[in-house]
């Protein structure tokens, strides 16, 4: 199958449309902070949220939304720089929010899909959504993706958008999201928020399905700093507009869009591990030759929440002990003398362990393939055939300075 990437992002399928604004919640009025998102017609609706005991108001208003109306939304709206959390009245607020954009957009508000991100426990000023959401509905527009994605973001660098079309019989289809993060993110559902879109025709307990077991092998294999949010969310809403033959069935079609649906994730984990705070190099660890796929995610998945290993990414230094020492606390079931080790990036790759032990290396080719701000961990247990991936950045002085006076 040929999978082709687009521009548009939530806006790339059929049948959406978006807008950001700034509403005043940031001082900064360059900066949005209030989103929406639009579909023509009723969409199939699944999720998946944080393992955080502490769950931010949105996260319970959407589920209640979405237990209601059996799985099926038409519109999102989210906020940026304050993450309605641990306020008495969040869940309160998080449903007018609904209300709102239901009004504005002439939908029930058990329709809409609501989500807030930026500092806990500080209470959510409604006043001023109520006072742009009608500039906020009246400019959705295919085209305004960008100032969507832009209202979203919290400490990121720039907005994370992607889109990837595929055919299902003789039909187009689309799948488009955008994401935020930058930190606060581990798994599982490393703070991150994730909208997807598409116009593909599929049943509701296969959207959950597959979003489900995608997340487990992309978001969930992504950790930034350790911390697990609040307020993280994906989710997926299907339109239909593509006029497939509908999937109903774990059929090849299903699997097709499974696989599209891996390659928008996977381009958003990455784009979020790239941008994490203060990062320098993404990383990213893969994990071959596993007995099954949850050892090879074990194994990946520690090594990248190492912090020793990130502060030695960040120093440049091969000191791959680090790396033997991550995979030897796994928690799972592998003999370590069997497990080899490589380092890369686009300078080339360099072996730094054979059979649980150290190979003679030059350091000096290490310490230019460490140079590079993407860099690739190879880990071959040679004790299976599944592989796995994990994704995250480097530990910097800057992710201090930026966590040290986050509310300010």
């Amino acid at each position: 199958m040929e999978f082709q990437m687009k521009e548009g992002g939530v806006c790339a399928a059929k049948g959406f449309s978006a807008n950001g604004v700034n509403c005043g919640l940031n001082a900064d009025k360059n900066k949005n902070d209030l989103a929406l998102i639009f579909s023509e017609t009723m969409c199939r609706t699944a999720a998946v949220y944080t393992t955080n005991k502490v769950k931010g108001a949105p996260i319970l208003v959407t589920k209640a939304h979405l237990k209601a109306t059996g799985g099926l939304s038409r519109a999102v709206i989210a906020n940026s720089k304050n993450a309605n959390t641990c306020n008495a009245d969040g869940e309160e607020k998080a449903r007018r929010m609904c209300e709102l954009a239901a009004g504005a957009l002439g939908i029930k508000p058990e329709e809409v899909i609501v989500a807030s991100t930026g500092v806990i426990g500080q209470k959510l000023p409604i006043e001023p959504i109520e006072s742009h959401i009608g500039e906020l509905a009246a400019d959705l527009s295919p085209e305004n993706h960008g100032k969507a994605a832009n209202a979203i973001m919290t400490t990121d660098t720039y907005a994370k958008e992607t889109a990837v079309s595929f055919t299902l019989g003789d039909k187009v289809c689309t799948i488009g999201g955008m994401a935020k993060g930058s930190g606060m993110i581990h798994p599982n559902m490393a703070t991150t928020l994730n909208f997807v879109t598409t116009d593909t025709s599929i049943s509701g307990e296969l959207i959950q399905k597959a979003l489900s077991e995608i997340v487990k092998v992309t978001y969930n294999c992504l950790s930034i700093d350790g911390d697990t949010s609040t307020n993280d969310m994906v989710s997926i809403m299907a339109n239909g507009m593509a006029e497939n033959p509908e999937i109903t069935t774990e059929n090849e079609d299903y699997e097709i869009f499974k696989e599209a649906l891996y390659k928008v994730l996977m381009t958003l984990t990455k784009m979020l591990a790239k941008d994490g705070e203060g990062a320098s190099k993404m990383l990213e660890c893969t994990c071959s030759g596993a007995p099954d796929q949850d050892t090879a995610i074990i194994v990946a998945k520690s090594v990248i929440r190492s912090p020793l290993f990130k502060c030695a990414m960040f120093g440049e230094d091969a000191n791959w002990g680090r790396i033997l020492c991550a995979i030897g606390y796994a928690q799972a079931d592998f003999d370590i003398r069997q497990v080899d080790v490589d380092l890369a990036s686009a300078k080339g790759c360099v072996a730094v362990c054979r059979k649980g032990a150290g190979v003679d290396f030059s350091e000096e080719e290490a310490k230019k393939i460490l140079g590079e701000d993407e860099i690739y961990i190879n880990i071959d247990l040679h004790q299976g055939e599944a592989s796995a991936k994990a994704w995250g950045c480097d530990l910097t002085y800057d992710y201090v300075k930026i966590n040290g006076d986050y509310r300010s």
